[in-house]
Formats: C-alpha cells, structure tokens, sequence
C-alpha cells in the first residue's frame, strides 16, 4: 500500500511554515526535496566515512571507497545496465551531455554529417550540439512536435536519414510533459545507422528506466531531481563507445601513468572522472536511488498518475486556464497560462499561500517560445504530492483572478 502521509512524514521540509501556510511544494521538477534518510546518509558519511576515494590505504580512504563504489553499483542496477564501468559520475546530466558532446561529438562529426534533436529539448541538450556542430561543420536539425506537445512520428522520420549520426531525445518534457517514446526512436535511429543518447532527467523520477530494454547508446540523469543531493548526476553509456571515447577533462585519477613527456589513461568509467569526484553526493545518491526503491517505481507511478487525473479534473474549474502540454501521454508537469495574468504576478500571490511553482521559460525556451509563449507557470508533481496539494493549488489560483 502507497500510504502518502506516512511517505511526506519523510520530508522534512514538508512540515515547515511558509507565510504561515501549509508547504505546498509543487516545483520538483525543477529539484525534488529529500528524505530524512538520504540527508541521514549525508551526515553520517561526512561524520563517519569521509576520506578521498581511491588514493588512501587507510580505513577511513576504505570506507568512502567502498560506499561511493556501492552507489555505482545501486545505479548501475536501478537503471539496469550491463556492468558498474557503465556509469559515468558527473556533476549534472548537464555535464553528462556535454561529456557526450564534446568526447564523442567533436572527435565523431564532421561536415555533412547530422545531429537530430526534438523540438522539446532543454537547453542543456541543445546547447552542446550547437557548439558541436559550430566547431565540426555538421548540421543541427529539430524534429516537430504537435501542437499538444506530443511527439510528430511523421516529423521525425521524415528527419531520420543515412546523414544522422546522432539523434538526442528527452524521455519526458519538463516544460510539456509529454512523455516520449524513446524505445521507438531509438530502435528507428539504430536501423538508420545512428546513436541515440535519451535525456532521462525527469522520466526517471517517475517510472522504471531500463536501459537495455530502451537500447539507447547515452542516457543522461541528474540526482537532485531524484530526491538525491545536488552537485551530482550520471552518464551510461554503452561500454564499447565509452572504451573508445577521449577523456573529457583531465587532472587526478582518470591515469594509468603520466610522464613529463606523455599521459596513459585509465579506462571507463574512470577516465572520465577526472580530479576529486562528488563523494558524498555519489553516496547520497545511492542513498535516494535505494529509498525509492523501497516504495517501488510502480507504485510511484500509480500514485502520480492517479494525481494528473484528479489535478485536471480539478483544473477544468478554473476559467481562463491554458495548461500548455496536453499529450495523451504525459507526466506530472503542468505548464499553463491564467488568462492575461503575468506568471510571475501567479507565482508572487501563490507564495503568500505557500505554494512553490517555477516560472519563466524552464531553460527551455525554444520549446516554449514554439508553444506560442515567452515564459509560463508551472506546477509539477513529486512521490509525496497529496491531494490536499492539488486543492490548495487550485482554490489559489481561483484567489489570484480575483486580484485581476
């Protein structure tokens, strides 16, 4: 049984005052709230295990080696990959694509070659394809979306072509929603020669991510939104491409032996965390990865998928409301414009009633300039998203028109 109030008794945050009102957090999209027990994980390793990974032959050196390795292992096995070299630490899936873009990118694209994106993608899928194709010459292409946001198949394979080396792809829009059907991009990508790296970021918070099921060469996540520690994320990759990828930074312990003259690097997955790696948040990471497991994935589908039903059905009261992103299939973020209101005019008067929603462009614009927007309100959902949530979302949006 998913019993919701035991689970927010978990999060600590959830029971603080804002403005004298109830915490409604409804921004974890943007970066979820943690569990007692990774914040728990987080202290007791500062306190009791802290040392530098892989460099000391003493216990404390041990220890954090050992937990930091076991977090690789949790996350190779959350998203099940083949082996634990498979899993790349870095400081973001912002860093985890630009990893991609720049060792596997720059050294694999040249003139006349093909990058191909989707039209929802975040900046951070966009951007290091832009400076890829700047520097190699190739060419940078979007397939369409409809104009529900969901995905345009005509689009995209009427995109696909022999000249598309790579095609890059968010699983679940964090402006939109829409949930995309990866395992079909990626099938098609492969049989017209291409890659494929899928932006997980937000579909991963929401149900269960294979990775060999999906087939994708490059998956992308970040732990914060994943009710882990921020300044962590993670790269899988397929091991024959990270074997052949060049280090993307350089320094300390991605070695094997370094000379004046010359440098021999280790192999993946350490040739790619180059310098003192994020120990902690690796560790909390595993942390949040093993507390949501508990739940079950399944169940925190369940659960939010029962949300998005009720949340519009209660949204259908609200005159004047546009959510932005009505796909069939779609996840817990809703975009939306309340009439001619300024989102930030919503988000200012839903702060004085406790309640937490992001606004502008998402780091995501061009998909929410494509949407006939320059910048949105929106409210997302978490595992510890209630009901009473919804209600209070609602009724203050009903408050914000009478200020209008």
């Amino acid at each position: 049984m998913y019993d919701i109030e035991k689970i927010r008794l978990d999060f600590p945050n959830l029971a603080l005052k804002v403005n004298g009102k109830i915490n409604t957090f409804l921004d974890t999209a943007a970066s979820a709230q943690k569990p007692q027990e990774v914040i728990d994980k987080i202290v007791h390793t500062y306190i009791y295990d802290y040392a530098n990974v892989h460099r000391g032959s003493y216990y404390f050196s041990e220890q954090a080696t050992a937990e930091y390795e076991k977090a690789r292992t949790i996350i190779k096995n959350f998203v099940n990959a083949r082996q634990d070299n498979e899993i790349v630490f870095t400081r973001s899936a912002t860093e985890a694509i630009n990893l991609v873009a720049s060792s596997w990118g720059l050294n694999n694209l040249k003139a006349g070659d093909e990058i191909l994106l989707s039209e929802a993608e975040h900046h951070a899928n966009i951007v290091p394809w832009q400076n890829v194709r700047d520097k190699t010459g190739c060419t940078l292409k979007f397939f369409k979306i409809h104009d529900d946001g969901s995905f345009d198949a005509e689009s995209f394979y009427k995109a696909l072509n022999p000249k598309v080396k790579i095609v890059g792809v968010t699983a679940m829009s964090n402006v939109l929603g829409t949930v995309f059907p990866v395992k079909e991009i990626v099938q098609a990508a492969h049989l017209a020669g291409a890659l494929c790296l899928v932006d997980a970021c937000q579909s991963i918070v929401h149900t269960k991510t294979d990775v060999q099921d999906i087939n994708c060469d490059f998956l992308a996540f970040s732990g914060h939104k994943l009710y882990g520690p921020t300044g962590i994320g993670c790269l899988y990759a397929k091991y024959d491409l990270l074997e052949k990828m060049p280090p993307y930074q350089f320094g300390g312990d991605m070695v094997e032996d370094v000379t004046y003259e010359r440098t021999l690097y280790s192999m993946p997955s350490s040739r790619f965390e180059a310098g003192t790696p994020a120990i902690v948040q690796a560790i909390g990471l595993g942390a949040a990865i093993e507390y949501v497991q508990k739940l079950g994935m399944d169940n925190i589908e369940a659960h939010e998928k029962e949300l998005i039903q009720y949340a519009n059905n209660r949204f259908s009261e609200i005159k004047n409301l546009k959510i932005v992103g009505t796909a069939e299939e779609k996840g817990g973020v809703f975009s939306f414009a309340l009439g001619d209101i300024h989102p930030q005019d919503v988000a200012f008067i839903l702060n004085k009633e406790g309640i937490a929603i992001r606004t502008g462009h998402h780091c995501a614009q061009p998909v929410v300039n494509r949407m006939g927007y320059t910048s949105l309100a929106r409210a997302s959902l978490g595992l510890y998203t209630n009901h009473e949530d919804i209600d209070r979302f609602v009724e203050a949006l009903k408050k914000v028109q009478t200020f209008f």
